[in-house]
């Protein structure tokens, strides 16, 4: 097993590529503290892999408390931690025209302040242990501009360059610090980029004009995501950090 007896932390966890990062942790050997804003979820997520090896944290990381509380928490439930995967994030605004200003705030503070908030709180537990490896999700968003969500787009530039950044800031404890970025995919938070209006053949449009951009045709699925971060926070990957791992189906080959 890959993860045998590492402790890790999942934000974001009770659906899509989440939770299929939670069942393949868990499946390798690891025990998951779980970080969600939805509770059901979580409970549902906890009485399918067992509590022995599943807490469910609840929270908002929107907020500063959310973000650093629930990874405190979830570091109090495991008695350490060796990986984070900084999963949460949000679509946002769809212009900048008319900018709503509390939704910008709140897509910036899950997409970015999060995941810095997160890493700072988890990085002295991981040099206490020797190391660990720690994943942020950006997107391909983050790597190529995005007409359908500047705002997005923007945070996950910013997260792609907070992994770089802290990939050599903590190279020296043995922290390795890396990033996925998915294309479009087959999760339910789709419907927030490709449908914001409600209108279903507007949402249908949008999708088809970005598969018409991937070479490989189709969405991508939570699973491959998961399983490439599954790879990144493994020895696998030991020589590998501040990489930027497109899972696009060929989308930035172009």
């Amino acid at each position: 097993m890959r993860l045998n007896g590492k402790l890790a932390i999942v934000t974001a966890a009770a659906s899509g590529m989440g939770r299929a990062g939670v069942e393949r942790f868990v499946r390798e050997g690891a025990r998951v503290a779980a970080i969600d804003i939805s509770a059901d979820a979580l409970d549902a997520l906890v009485a399918d892999f067992g509590a022995d090896r599943v807490t469910g944290i609840v929270a908002d990381l929107s907020t500063p408390a959310g973000a650093t509380g629930s990874i405190d928490e979830a570091v109090a439930a495991l008695g350490g931690a060796d990986i984070l995967w900084a999963h949460a994030g949000m679509p946002g605004p769809a212009s900048v025209e008319n900018l709503d200003m509390a939704a910008y705030d709140k897509a910036i503070a899950l997409n970015v302040t999060a995941a810095a908030l997160g890493a700072g709180q988890v990085a002295p537990h991981m040099r206490q242990r020797g190391g660990g490896a720690i994943v942020f999700t950006a997107s391909v968003s983050g790597l190529v501009g995005s007409m359908m969500s500047p705002i997005y787009s923007a945070a996950k530039w910013g997260v792609v360059g907070l992994t770089k950044s802290l990939a050599l800031a903590l190279a020296g404890d043995k922290i390795r610090v890396n990033v996925v970025c998915p294309g479009l995919a087959d999760t339910p938070m789709k419907i927030g980029f490709t449908g914001r209006s409600g209108d279903p053949a507007e949402a249908a449009a949008n999708e088809a004009k970005l598969m018409a951009n991937v070479p490989m045709g189709r969405l991508v699925q939570a699973g491959e995501v998961a399983d490439a971060v599954l790879w990144m926070v493994s020895d696998e990957a030991s020589f590998v950090t501040g990489v930027a791992l497109p899972v696009d189906g060929g989308f930035t080959a172009r």
